[in-house]
């Protein structure tokens, strides 16, 4: 029977001992790598779930202060909550097999980590990034001829597959600081479902703070709006849903009328 964690996440290195019932000796040195794998299953079953850091007042040389938020989201207005039903269908997991085995495209430079500023006007384009309205930028995509410098670049799969963890979080972090000083833009909204796609748990405790930050700037536009037949609707309603429903942040979910 597998365990709480393997039934979150699958074992890296599986293995599978005898019944022999032959105790190890944890102060003693291992003699080969499965004795080696064993002794490290017995001690972490042997870790608490919790621990408590035992600290000393004294020691601290000033005093320190956290501001840590733990705010909910705006609750929709009256009808434009999702289902309940609905927001448990949604599933990013099961589209991750197929993002696997791309190689990019020759046209595609991909800015730095750290150049934050690139990564919007890769994402964005200068038309976005410039405060252009998004309307001009919907008209520049449907013409035959892109500019993706123009326009920005969608999140292809030859593109997403390439970001490693630490690259997907700073640019997640980058878009969602973007997003808490400007409205929903659609290309906004596609790349932010696609880096939540490749953020993989269990997550950082900087992603926790970031995708929750998202949460609540979602639902905060989402309060906002004054008709259920918006078109921001149903991409606001699924950045809630995801971290609320597939990250687990339970106190953030919709609670369907």
């Amino acid at each position: 029977m597998k365990s709480d964690v393997e039934e979150l996440m699958p074992r890296l290195l599986p293995v599978e001992f005898g019944a022999s019932g032959e105790e190890l000796d944890l102060k003693g040195p291992p003699r080969n790598p499965r004795e080696y794998l064993r002794q490290v299953q017995l001690e972490a079953s042997q870790c608490p779930e919790v621990v408590v850091a035992q600290i000393d007042p004294k020691k601290l040389k000033k005093k320190q202060t956290i501001n840590a938020s733990v705010a909910g989201c705006h609750a929709a207005p009256v009808g434009f909550c999702p289902s309940l039903s609905w927001q448990q269908h949604q599933s990013i997991a099961k589209n991750r097999n197929h993002w696997s085995s791309n190689t990019l495209d020759d046209n595609v430079e991909m800015p730095d980590i750290t150049d934050e500023e690139g990564w919007k006007k890769f994402c964005f384009g200068e038309t976005l990034y410039l405060g252009t309205s998004s309307s001009r930028t919907e008209a520049a995509e449907a013409e035959p001829a892109l500019d993706y410098s123009k326009v920005g670049f969608p999140p292809f799969l030859t593109i997403v597959s390439r970001l490693n963890q630490s690259t997907v979080l700073m640019v997640l972090e980058t878009l969602v600081g973007w997003f808490e000083e400007n409205d929903f833009a659609p290309q906004l909204g596609r790349w932010l479902y696609a880096l939540l796609a490749c953020l993989e748990k269990p997550l950082l405790p900087e992603a926790h703070s970031c995708i929750r930050q998202l949460a609540r700037r979602c639902a905060q536009l989402r309060s906002a709006l004054e008709t259920e037949e918006d078109e921001k609707l149903p991409a606001l309603n699924l950045l809630v849903c995801l971290v609320a429903r597939y990250f687990e942040q339970s106190d953030l979910a919709d609670q369907p009328e």
